[in-house]
Parts: C-alpha cells; structure tokens; sequence
C-alpha cells in the first residue's frame, strides 16, 4: 500500500471513529454515560492517547533521521564521484579511459539506487556491468613514479568510500516502519477519536473540528511512510547531484 493510501485509510478510520462516536452519543441511554463512566474513559483514552503521541512522535524522529542519514549518504557518493575524478585527472593521460568509464557507471549506479527502494521483494546485491568494468580498468593501472602511486592510493580510498556508502544505502533499502506497529498505531487514534465523539452532539462545529483533527493525524501518517522511502514518492531525494556531477569529457 502506497503512503497515500494508507493516508486515506488513516482519516477514514479517525474521522469515522469520531462520527461514529457522535452517533453512540445520540442512541446510547443517558445512564450509559454517567459521569463515572465518562471518568473512566477519559482515564483509558487518556493512557491510550498518551502512548499515541509518543508512538507517533518517535516514529516521526525515527523517520526524519533515516530520511537525512540516506540523503548524507547520497552526498557522500556525489562527493566521492567528484573526487574519484579529480585524482584520476592528476594521475595523467593515461586514465582517460578510466575516466570514461566512470561516467558511464554513475547513471546505471543512481537508477540502481533509486529502483532498489521501489522493489518490492529483498534481492541479492549485484553490481553494475559498467561498474564492474571500470574496477577492471582500474586495476590495470600501473604507476611508475611515487606521485602516481600516492594517487592511485587515494584513488582506491575513494573507490573504498564510494563503495562503503553505496552498500550501506543497500541494506536501508528495505527499511520500513513494520506492519502490525502502523495498524495498532492507527487502531488507537480511531479509538481516541470515536471516545470524543461520545462526549459530543453532532453539530457543524464538532464535525468540522473533528475534520481537521482526522487530517492532521492522516498528514502525519503521510510524512512517516513518505519519509521513510526517500527514493520514492513526494518527497524522494533529488538525483539530479550525482547523476550531474562530472562534466562530459571533450574529444
């Protein structure tokens, strides 16, 4: 199920909880709620909306913090990109091809990034044809002087980060918020919501205040899901940084 929809899901339970609420209120016997009874629950939608907003509010952090790790990560490679290509130029003519190949291995590298969030089942880490073909070429180097074996060490730490990084994005690629978590999460907030609505009549006000409430929680819901899959949907991170990143090379 898409952010969204779940979304959607989120506010229909909610706001139909407080509807349904307001119509208990209106068919339940006035004994039903006495005061003791409205005491009682007030005391368990109180617990329970207590443990509500700090689920909800760790879930939040939790996903803020994974969304800004993988987007440090993804600058982490542009970085190294950049730097891979800049020793490569220092170390002389003779890496021109390996240069190329570089640019020929970052696009299948970010789509493959990019794809790995949307896959819907875990796969088995393989690396790209083109990336594999520029290691190649980069083992065949051969310097003769201590200069060109400074760079070629700095080139090899930065094959090192670059690939440190790309595997760590790997296996955060299926991190997500577990199912049975999010349905209980939710399963409270339209328990909190129908218990207002007992306490109220229905009235233009009372539906519209529970209107916004139920979208504010929804919207919150949204920003967790969207969060947590930041090479999807609104809010996926821009690929434009390491796919532009190197200038073409002349003739």
């Amino acid at each position: 199920m898409t952010a969204l929809l779940i979304s959607l899901v989120t506010f229909a339970l909610v706001f139909g909880g407080a509807l349904l609420g307001m119509y208990f209120r209106n068919v339940l016997p006035e004994d039903h709620l006495g005061e003791d009874v409205r005491d009682v629950i007030k005391l368990s939608t109180g617990l329970i909306g207590t443990m509500a907003a700090l689920v909800l509010g760790l879930l939040i952090a939790s996903a803020k913090n994974s969304y800004d790790t993988k987007s440090t990560q993804i600058k982490q490679i542009t970085a190294n990109i950049i730097l891979l290509d800049l020793d490569l130029e220092r170390y002389g003519p003779d890496t021109q091809d390996l240069r190329i190949a570089l640019r020929k291995a970052i696009t299948p590298l970010i789509n493959q990034i990019w794809n790995e969030g949307n896959r819907v089942k875990f796969s088995p880490f393989t690396a790209t044809v083109e990336a594999q073909e520029f290691v190649k070429k980069l083992q065949q180097l051969q310097p003769g002087n201590d200069q060109r074996r400074t760079l070629q060490t700095q080139v090899l730490s930065a094959v090192a980060n670059l690939s440190q990084a790309r595997l760590s994005l790997f296996t955060q690629s299926r991190d997500a918020i577990p199912t049975p978590f999010l349905v209980i999460l939710i399963l409270w907030l339209a328990i909190i919501f129908t218990s207002f609505g007992l306490f109220v009549r229905p009235n233009r006000i009372a539906i519209v205040t529970f209107f916004v409430g139920g979208l504010s929680v929804a919207s919150a819901i949204f920003l967790i899901l969207e969060m947590g899959q930041p090479f999807t949907g609104l809010m996926q991170i821009s690929s434009e940084a390491p796919r532009h990143a190197l200038a073409p090379l002349g003739p």
